[in-house]
């Protein structure tokens, strides 16, 4: 007897170290997918701050006046150019040629970006550098929005990788190209950024650990317009105050009325307010917020020509840009990889932004009168709220409801919202746990068979093909996350960010509850 006990406990001792070792693994690999999404936006976001910085100062000393205001428009063309660019592109060119392509259009952007830095701004030349920059950066733009949608598809935590990314960029910008001009600082930097976005684009381990999803749900036409015509009432609702400003800025040499002051830094809360939300109930909370921010920032129109007021209105701009940005990323993200074209529809929230300034600067919104942009925000606004109660948004209480119900059930865990580690937890368990419950379901005969029931549950809760065939492994083995992601061939950090989906989507916090929910699903008439 004494043996058996010994020989149990040993047992229990090498279960648990070897659990230990799952977690262990488990957090790593998900802080390093994590790091690496945020390190890929943030280097794209940094050189698109400072690239589009410089391009903005084109024909400075050089064109007349009007005309360097037609310069600024035509840059957002050849942005928008740049991404239908990287669209076709994805679409036409053959697999085995994506790569090379790749690596010549960062190529030539490098060499449009050292020549920025090098020419003169009062030069024809410096104008066509800023443009094929304008367009390079559109391409480079579209790859990187396109492997955020993928990263989304997989249940990565986009909003906080997007929000992080964004916060350090718009500080790092700040510090070495704002506050203290172009220093021989600045080049490195950008070379840095440049290096890193060069290597997780091209790199055919990141890329194919990307694009192993399953088949994601088909997006509506139905979801598509309303987040269209959501996106550009946002878009829209700032483009007054960005379109006054920039004919300031132009009229005063960049000096007296300058976009790039220190109410820029607004940004940086804007951004981190939805890393902290983004990701929670699959973003669930990110058009309320927007919205509500909206409402705050509906002094934008009346708070023009004051000097009073003018760094009140740009902070509550510069916060306003942060919430509607971040709005259209995440909501095409999750979207594209459901439509026919995802790499059109990924970036598709930046094309729009730039669609909306030519838009507005042909119109001359900028010229209206503030009685007159103070209607179109309230119209704005009611036109979002009617979008945003069709679609579900202000439904928040199914969400709250499961929080609930979730955090008083579960006492094994204080991380409810870190699925990733309970399934590790999970697999600490001893086998008994299953056994238990297996030997309460015999009791009564099962009227579905596993199949069917696991079909069930995937139509019940619109899971993918992928996460329908993680959701057997979970319920069907006592495997640990390496054996699982072996035998269905893919990484363990794209393993879990699927766990997170099917957890997200089910309302449970562990692997031994969903187990319950598949036999629960089983007996169910």
């Amino acid at each position: 007897m004494t043996t058996i006990r010994s020989t149990y406990k040993r047992n229990g001792q090498l279960r648990y170290r070897a659990g230990l070792h799952d977690l262990f693994r488990s957090c790593s690999g998900a802080v390093s997918g994590s790091l690496a999404l945020t390190t890929l936006f943030g280097s794209y976001v940094f050189l698109q701050f400072t690239v589009l910085g410089l391009c903005n100062h084109a024909g400075e000393g050089f064109l007349p006046t009007e005309q360097r205001e037609m310069v600024y428009y035509t840059l957002q063309v050849f942005v928008i150019l740049g991404y239908l660019a990287h669209s076709l592109l994805f679409c036409r060119l053959h697999e085995k040629y994506r790569r090379s392509a790749a690596i010549c259009c960062h190529s030539l952007f490098l060499i449009s970006a050292v020549m920025l830095l090098a020419l003169s701004q009062a030069s024809l030349l410096y104008v066509i550098c800023s443009m094929t920059a304008a367009f390079l950066l559109g391409e480079i733009g579209g790859a990187v929005h396109h492997r955020m949608s993928l990263e989304a598809a997989n249940g990565a935590a986009v909003a906080r990788c997007m929000g992080l990314g964004s916060a350090a960029a718009v500080v790092l910008q700040y510090l070495f190209q704002i506050r203290r001009g172009v220093t021989p600082l600045l080049p490195v930097i950008m070379g840095a950024a440049f290096l890193l976005l060069l290597f997780m684009l091209t790199d055919r381990n990141t890329e194919a650990a990307a694009e192993q999803t399953g088949q994601p749900q088909k997006t509506s036409s139905r979801s598509l317009i309303s987040a269209v015509l959501i996106a550009s009432v946002f878009i829209l609702f700032t483009c007054f105050y960005n379109e006054t400003i920039h004919h300031l800025q132009i009229r005063s040499e960049y000096t007296s009325a300058n976009v790039y002051s220190w109410p820029r830094l607004m940004l940086v809360p804007g951004y981190l307010l939805f890393a902290v939300i983004g990701d929670r109930k699959n973003g669930k909370y990110v058009p309320v917020a927007s919205l509500c921010i909206m409402l705050t920032a509906l002094l934008n129109a009346v708070l023009i020509g004051n000097a009073g007021t003018y760094w009140l209105n740009m902070c509550l701009f510069y916060f306003a840009i942060a919430a509607f940005t971040s709005y259209y990323h995440l909501t095409f993200w999750r979207l594209a990889p459901g439509t026919g074209h995802p790499a059109f529809w990924a970036p598709f929230g930046r094309m729009l932004d730039s669609a909306m300034v030519l838009f507005t600067g042909a119109i001359r919104l900028s010229e209206l009168p503030a009685a007159a942009v103070l209607g179109l925000d309230i119209a704005g606004v009611a036109l979002i709220i009617l979008l945003m109660a069709v679609n579900g948004d202000f439904n928040l209480s199914a969400a709250t409801e499961a929080a609930s119900l979730n955090k008083t059930e579960d006492h094994s865990t204080a991380l409810p919202d870190a699925p990733d580690v309970v399934l590790a937890e999970a697999e600490i368990l001893p086998d008994l746990t299953a056994s238990e419950l297996s030997a309460d379901t015999r009791e009564t005969p099962p009227l579905l068979e596993p199949e069917e029931a696991l079909e069930r549950m995937q139509e019940r809760f619109s899971l993918t093909r992928r996460e329908a065939e993680v959701l057997r492994e979970l319920v069907l083995t006592d495997d640990t996350q390496a054996a699982i992601s072996e035998r269905l061939s893919i990484q363990v950090r794209t393993l879990q960010n699927h766990v997170t989906q099917i957890y997200r989507k089910t309302d449970v916090t562990s692997r031994v509850r969903l187990t319950a929910l598949y036999h629960e699903t089983r007996l169910r008439s």
